[in-house]
This record gives structure tokens, sequence and C-alpha cells, in this order.
């Protein structure tokens, strides 16, 4: 007994310890009543429903007793249930206060769970738009009827689980005989099932009406959609007026079924259910296939057009697709000089360092400890109108030496700094050209608090406080430097309950008993922003990406918050799981979403998470999301309203990922809006696979500085492809507009005309891969140097009246594994395929044009002429002009083509024969090229001595 007693004290503990340094910690951040609304809504819920359903199943087995035949006929059947009913006589009355109270936990429990239905729906703020089919407010299907779904399941529960009990019950106590002479049933357990099937049945016909209405959030899959949502023909036409029917069908069965203890007769409510369910066959079932074959089929267009436009209309609003603007581009072949002139910015901010390359690079160059990381994929921001890729060096517990409890909690607890680099711009080595560096960093960004104790990598705990040293930063044949906390955040360790909480939360007992832990110490957790952000806006989904800003002497990192719903009517259903991957997915992180599958969704609020502090502050972005008001309404002085953005913040927001692939993803099939065309299917768009990756993954989109054809000027931009389903030319170029500002979240598509024949990126990979020059020059970079190339991020740009691509090719040696850029690969239209060591080479060769956009001299253009005017100046040299070289370099990708096949047949001694005539090869070229002096075979000129060319 001891022994028991003890352990259920310890759970007990261990439940109280959860909830404890639950409360501990939203009160440490300051939204404790995020807490308590939550927990006194599951609570509420948990007795109210619990206790219901306790009391419900408790009365129909008390009734059920009551009910009992005083004399039980005499048959085998009842002598055999008189030892049960002798058994059960002693415990009867706490057997029914169990059972009904087992029954109410897990109802109770089942209840807790529906916090979120709850809040929706008594805090429901109406959207102001009406369904095209019933005309109720959108907040209906949002707010109200997944409350109603949940209360009439509820009661459905309530009730078969009582006919179960009471026929159970009459069952042991007579009422109810399987064998024996007269009636099968007793008057009282007639009554009472008989009322109990009334009920359920009438439950039924509310259940068919609410089903009316659900047919405007139902899915189903239809012409490639798998989320569409809405009525069809057959709907309309035949599964409404049958859910009508079967309501009316079901009152009568319900009447029926409450008359039988009146008319002491089973036989027409028994005939009423039959009819019922018959009914349910013909007319919910087999009238609508009727329907569908020999009225839908035989003219399906017609029949279904209207629908489809209902679709096309709700599914645009609902994801913020509807102002689209979609312009018609005819991309040349030969770029405009007058348009160059004008997308001169867009050329001068053509991004060079690809941040899901140059990790390695930051970590190798700007890590200076072990201790210290980099994530995998970089950020791209706007620093003083220049596009920078930067990083946050946090802290790497893998990268310590001796790992025990004293270095992983209370010596090694933060980071250090953010460093940064021109995205444009590599220097002659063909590393970064950094803008903030070293350790601590100093640059471009001044003075601000660089400690990182929240960030992507701090998934673990931390002890810090007044008189514990911790590990500050570390210089060359220095002493460590050492730092104390003082931000502020964190739970106080100083009550000793408070520290035996955490013991058993963390599983440490050392958390107890240690004295490491000085007076004043607090502990550090739930360290990522995005877990803060998840744990005081449970209502929010978060994108994937938080990115971090430097802003009033402060790192701070965003996150975008998102608004959804699964009951928008006619708006088709996305799995935003699947919508939001695409090749970078395991390196960025997945999308936190209470609700994966949504059909409505708006970036509401833009939050932030000090670094330093751990101050998580929620900004309302979208002032007139009705989603949003409703949770601010549950929720109250949570968010904060859009004026109090600081004004040094408010650049640095941006346009976020996650929303933008969910509505590139829709666009495919959505930007037609003709039902027409969209019922026949015939320009159907899909993102691109990434062609620089194994992966077979969609391409990414990338944020660029560019200007759109008819725009004025460049603007930081989110930007992404579309190919034709089933091909892989260009269909179509879409940014969005990611400044704050006027024009913020302005959605614009360049949809390429029908002739034009723009390669989309997996063509233009294909273009650079199967260029000879350009299958030469990369053989003998990666030969020459025993080290693997990784192609950066292929850019899609609309310059000049035409199509650029642009890739950065990095070199990695296979002992360091850092990326350098040593190549630019680029092609304009289908013209000429440039690989240059800078990108002003390669925009020379292909464009015609200096670095940053200045031309080179034409000839004059005429303003009514459609042919390009050609250079007057040859941008390469011709070919041939060293023929020595190039019999070199021929001969050196014979001898590296010849290894590969005899690596691959595992002929080593061939293998060993490659090598030498590659090394041979080699050799002459380099002779070759030595001897044709300055004047051999040199590329063309750069146009600027930059760091970028």
């Amino acid at each position: 007994m001891t022994v028991g007693v003890l352990a259920a004290l310890f759970l007990l503990f261990v439940m109280f310890a959860g909830l404890w340094t639950d409360w501990l910690w939203f009160r440490s951040v300051k939204y404790s009543s995020v807490f308590t609304s939550q927990l006194g809504v599951k609570v509420g819920l948990f007795a109210v429903f619990g206790l219901l359903m306790a009391l419900v199943v408790g009365f129909n087995l008390w009734l059920a007793y009551r009910l009992r035949p005083p004399l039980a006929a005499m048959s085998v059947e009842q002598q055999s249930l008189d030892r049960y009913r002798m058994g059960v006589a002693p415990f009867r009355k706490w057997l029914v206060i169990g059972l009904s109270l087992l029954v109410g936990l897990a109802a109770g429990a089942a209840a807790s769970g529906q916090w979120r239905t709850w809040m929706l729906w008594i805090n429901g703020t109406p959207f102001g738009q009406k369904d095209s089919q019933f005309h109720l407010d959108v907040s209906f299907y949002a707010f109200e009827l997944p409350w109603y779904e949940f209360v009439l399941g509820f009661a459905f529960s309530a009730v078969i689980v009582s006919l179960l009990a009471a026929t159970a019950v009459h069952y042991l106590y007579g009422g109810l005989r399987l064998q024996g002479p007269g009636r099968r049933a007793s008057a009282g357990a007639q009554g009472h099932l008989a009322v109990l099937l009334g009920v359920f049945v009438l439950l039924k016909a509310v259940a068919y009406w609410l089903d009316r209405y659900a047919l405007a959030v139902k899915s189903e899959s239809y012409k490639g959609v798998g989320g569409w949502t809405g009525l069809r023909y057959v709907d309309a036409n035949a599964f409404l007026p049958a859910k009508t029917i079967l309501f009316f069908v079901a009152i009568i069965c319900a009447v029926l079924f409450f008359l039988t203890p009146v008319r002491r007769t089973w036989a027409p409510a028994l005939i009423g259910f039959g009819l019922m369910a018959l009914s349910a066959v013909l007319v919910g079932g087999l009238y609508p296939a009727i329907v569908q074959q020999f009225q839908v089929k035989p003219n399906e267009q017609a029949k279904e057009t209207p629908y489809i436009q209902k679709n096309i209309d709700a599914t645009r609003q609902a994801y913020g697709i509807a102002d689209v603007q979609v312009d018609p581009y005819s991309p040349k072949d030969t770029p405009n000089t007058d348009k160059l002139k004008l997308d001169a910015q867009t050329v001068a901010d053509i991004r060079l360092l690809d941040p899901n390359v140059v990790s390695p690079t930051f970590q190798q160059n700007q890590a200076l400890r072990q201790y210290y990381a980099f994530p995998k994929t970089l950020d791209v921001d706007r620093y003083g109108d220049q596009d920078t890729v930067l990083g946050v060096r946090e802290l790497d517990l893998t990268g310590v030496q001796q790992h025990n409890f004293i270095n992983d909690h209370f010596k090694y607890t933060h980071g250090y700094g953010v460093v940064a680099a021109k995205g444009n711009q590599v220097d002659a080595n063909g590393n970064p050209v950094y803008t903030e560096q070293s350790l601590p960093t100093t640059g471009a960004m001044g003075d601000y608090q660089q400690r990182v104790y929240y960030g992507e990598k701090s998934t673990t705990y931390s002890v810090v406080g007044p008189g514990m040293d911790e590990i500050d930063y570390t210089r060359d044949s220095d002493p460590d430097r050492t730092y104390q906390y003082t931000g502020g955040s964190g739970v106080s360790l100083d009550n000793p309950l408070t520290r035996a909480a955490y013991a058993v939360k963390f599983a440490e007992p050392q958390l107890l008993y240690s004295g490491a832990i000085k007076d004043g110490a607090k502990i550090l957790y739930d360290r990522t922003p995005k877990e803060r952000v998840e744990k005081v806006a449970p209502w929010l989904s978060i994108d994937a990406d938080p990115y971090p800003v430097v802003e009033n002497g402060r790192l701070v990192w965003v996150l975008d918050g998102y608004t959804t719903s699964d009951g928008f009517p006619f708006s088709s259903k996305t799995v935003l799981g699947d919508a939001t991957k695409d090749s970078l997915t395991d390196q960025r992180g997945r999308t936190l979403s209470a609700v994966n599958e949504v059909n409505y969704i708006r970036n509401s609020v833009k939050a932030t998470v000090d670094a330093y502090t751990g101050e998580v502050t929620l900004y309302q972005w979208d002032e007139s999301d009705p989603v949003l008001k409703t949770w601010m309404k549950a929720f109250p002085g949570t968010v904060q309203p859009k004026a109090d953005i600081p004004d040094t913040l408010l650049p640095h927001l941006r346009y976020p990922q996650d929303m933008f692939k969910v509505q590139r993803d829709l666009l495919g099939m959505y930007h037609m809006t003709d039902a027409t065309a969209f019922f026949n299917g015939t320009d159907i768009w899909e993102v691109p696979v990434d062609p620089t990756v194994n992966a077979d993954e969609v391409q990414p989109p990338y944020y660029l500085t560019l200007r759109m054809p008819d725009a004025k000027k460049a603007n930081f931009s989110l930007t992404t492809s579309f190919v034709p389903s089933g091909r892989k030319n260009l269909a179509a170029f879409m940014t969005a507009e990611a400044d704050p500002g006027e024009d913020y979240g302005k959605l614009r598509i360049l949809r390429m005309t029908s002739e034009s024949g723009a390669l989309g990126p997996a063509l233009t990979q294909a273009k650079f891969n199967s260029d000879t020059e350009v299958a030469r020059q990369l053989t003998l970079l990666r030969s020459g140097n025993d080290s693997d190339l990784v192609y950066g991020n292929l850019l899609t740009l609309p310059v000049g009246g035409g199509i650029l691509n642009v890739e950065p090719v990095y070199l990695v040696a296979r002992g360091a594994k850092v990326p350098v850029l040593k190549k630019v690969l680029a092609v304009y239209g289908d013209r000429n395929v440039a690989l240059e060591d800078t990108l002003d080479k390669a925009l020379a060769k292909v464009l015609g044009t200096e670095a940053g956009g200045a031309t080179t001299p034409t000839a004059p253009v005429d303003p009514g002429s459609t042919t390009p005017p050609a250079p007057t100046t040859p941008t390469t040299p011709a070919p041939g002009v060293n023929p020595a070289l190039d019999k070199a370099l021929a001969d050196a990708q014979k001898a590296f083509t010849d290894g590969q096949a005899a690596l691959k047949n595992g002929d080593w001694a061939a293998y060993g024969q490659a090598q030498q005539a590659l090394q041979k090869a080699l050799d002459a070229a380099v002779a070759a090229e030595s001897k044709a002096g300055p004047g051999g075979a040199s590329p063309a000129p750069s146009g600027s001595p930059s760091p970028t060319g």
C-alpha cells in the first residue's frame, strides 16, 4: 500500500509539474492570459460535456433499472441471469456511478479538445460576404457550423451509449428476453428504448438538415483539383432536395417511435424506420446517381460551368489571389537597348550568393569557434538598399568538446552576432564580401545586443543569472570572456518546489540539488522562435522560415503568422504541408500548423522574438481579416495594433514564402478565371522541378530586387516560374511585392505568349549542360582542382524585353566542403550560353552590356523595327585563335571521360592510364596558354575592375 500511495503521489506530481511549469513559462513571457483562457475553456468544456454525458448515461441506467419487471419469467435464460443480478446487487449504486463517470471522463476529454471550435463559435466575427448557394455569411460555415456538428456528434454519442447501456440493464433484469413464452420486451423496456430510438432518429433529422449546408464545404477530387470544394450540379439538384426530403421523413419516423409506448407496438415505428432507410438509399443514393448519369454526363460542361465559376471566384477570394494582375509577355531572344537601361537596377542587383549554398562558407570563414554554427539556409534581407545574405552565429552544442551537465546548461548558453554579406558581390577568390563580420561582429549594422539566447538552434534549456559565469566569446590566445545574463527573461529557480518541478519536466535530478544554481538563477527554455510564437498564439500557423533583423540596437527574429480556416464555402481545400514543400523544405523546416487542410489563409500577424530577452510581440498585419478579429476577441490584449510596429523594423518586413507557395500552387489551376477553360483544362500550369538538385522537388521561390516590365522602378520581390503541365518550356513568371508599402503583396504574372518558346528552368539547365564549351570548361575546372561543382539558384528575370537566366557555379573542394563562387552561367532567351568568371563578363556576352546595365556601342535603333540591333564590337573572341590550346583541352575532356568510364567499370589499370593522359593534356593546355600570351585566346574584357568583375 505504501508503494502504491507513493506511486500515485509521484504521478500526481508529474501532472502538477507539467501544469505548473507551463503557467510559470507563460507568466515569464507576459502571456499568462493565453494560458488561463485556454485552460479555462478546456476545463469548462471537460466539465460541462463530461458531466452532461455522465448524467444522461447515469439517468438511463437508473431508469432502465426502475422499469424492470417485478417478477422475472421462469426460464433457463433468466435462471442463468440470476447469478449476475445477485452479484451486482451489493455494488449496483457504485457501479452505475462508476460507469457514468468513466463515460463522462472520456466524453469530457474529447470535448476539451474542441476548445478552438468553441472559441471561434462564441467570438465569431462576420466576414461580410455571403455564399452563392444559401446566401449565408461565410462566418456561419467557418465558425458556427463546426460547433453545431460537434454538438450533434456529442448528442449522437450520448444517445448511442445510453441505448446500449439501457439495453444491457433491461436484458439483465428481464425487461428483454431472448427465450421463453410471451412478449420479448416488457412495457417499460419497450417504451424506454422506443423513446431513445426516437431521439436518435430525431437527431438524424437534424443531421440531414445540417448536411444541406455542409454541401457548400464538401470536398472531393474534380478536374485535377484534389480538394475541390462546393456544390456541383448533382449536389444542388439531387443531393440538396434529397436531404430536405430525408429531413421530413426522419421527423415522421421519430414521431412514430415516440408513439410506440402509447400504441404498445413496434410495427409502425419499425416500418417507418425501414422506409427511412429505403428513402436514404433511393432518394439519397440512387436518385443522385441517376441525375449524374442521365442529366450531367451527356452535357457535363453546360451543367457544371455555373458551379465551376462559383468555385473559381470563391477560391481566388479565399486565398487572396482574386486581384492578381496577368499581363501577356512575348520575350525576345535579343535584348532591347532602351528597356535594358530601365532594367539597370535589376541587372546590378542580381544575387550571386545563393543563401541555400553558402552556409558552409559562412561557417568556415566566420564561425571562428567549433561551438558556433550557422543555419543550413541563410536569409535574404535589405540593408541600405542592398540585397544582403545574412545568418546568425548561433550556439551549437555538438561542437563543445566536453559534454557534461555544467557545460551544456550553464557555460555554453548563447550564440553571438550576425554575419552579413552583399548578395550581388564576391571577392577575387569567390568568397562573400562581408558587411558584418568578426567576433564580436563589426560592420555596417552598427551597435546592437549581439548575444543570442533565443535562436533556431537553441533547442535545450540553459540556467543563467547573477554570479553564474557563462562563456561569452573567445579570441585567439586570449582567455575566455565571461558574461552574466541580465535579460530578465526566464523562470526563477529560487523556489525548491519549482526546481523539483523542472527536475521532473526535464528528467534531470541535478536541477534539484546542484550547487551550481545560485540565488537569482533563472531557467531559459522553449527558446526557438517558432516554439515561442506557437505557444503564445496556438491559433496561428507559423511560417517555416524565421529570419533575423538588426534594428534599433537589438537583434530580433521575425516570423509570419497565418490565420486559416477550412470553412470557406466553395473554396477548394489545400494541404499546407504539400503546398509549401519544395527542394529546400528539409533545410528550412516545415510550417507549424494547427489545421493542415485549409481553404482560407491570410498573413494576418507579424511576430517578433528578441534574440536576447526572448520577448514575444504579435502585431496585427491584416486589419480586415475576420478570423484574426475573432481570435483577438478570444485572447484580448495579445495582439498589438499595426500602428505599433517600430519604424526601424517596418522596412525589413517582407512577403512570406509559405503564403506565396500556397498561392502559386493554387494559381497553377486558378489563373484560369473562365469556367469553360477551367473545365477543359487547356492551360494548366505547374511549378517546375528544381533542376539544380537531384531531388524530384519543385523549385523554391526566390527573393530578388527586380523591375517588372511596366513598373517605374525595381522592387524587392518574391519570384517564381511556371511551366505548362507535362511540358518544360516557360509558361509564366510571377512576383509578389515583398516590401511593405502601398503595393505590398501585389501579385503579378507575366504570361508567356504561345509563340514565345521561352525556356523553363529544366530546359535552361539542359542548355547549360549540353553546351560543348560550357562542358569543357566545367570539366577542366572540376578535374583540375579535384573538386565538386555545385549549382546555385537558377534565377529567371524579365530583362530588356526578354528572359534572362543566371546561375552561379560554386567549386567545393572535396576536403574542405566550402563552396567558392568560380563561374557564372547566363543565357538570354535561346541565344548562346555564357560561362564566365564574373557576372559582368557573362552579362556582357549574352546582353551586349557592361556591368551595371551600361550598354555597349550599338547601331541606332529604328523604333518601328522589330529586328534587334547587332553589336558593333564582338563581345567574345573568334574561335580557333589558339589551336594548340583547343586541342589540349579536347584531349583533357576525352581523358576525363575515359577515366570516368573506367572507374564505373572497375578497370583500375585503364583509370590510371586515363589520369596520366589527363595530367599530360592539362600540362599542354597550360603551356599553350602561356605561349599565347595576353593576346591569345583571352576572354572579353570586363567592364569593371570591382570584386564583382
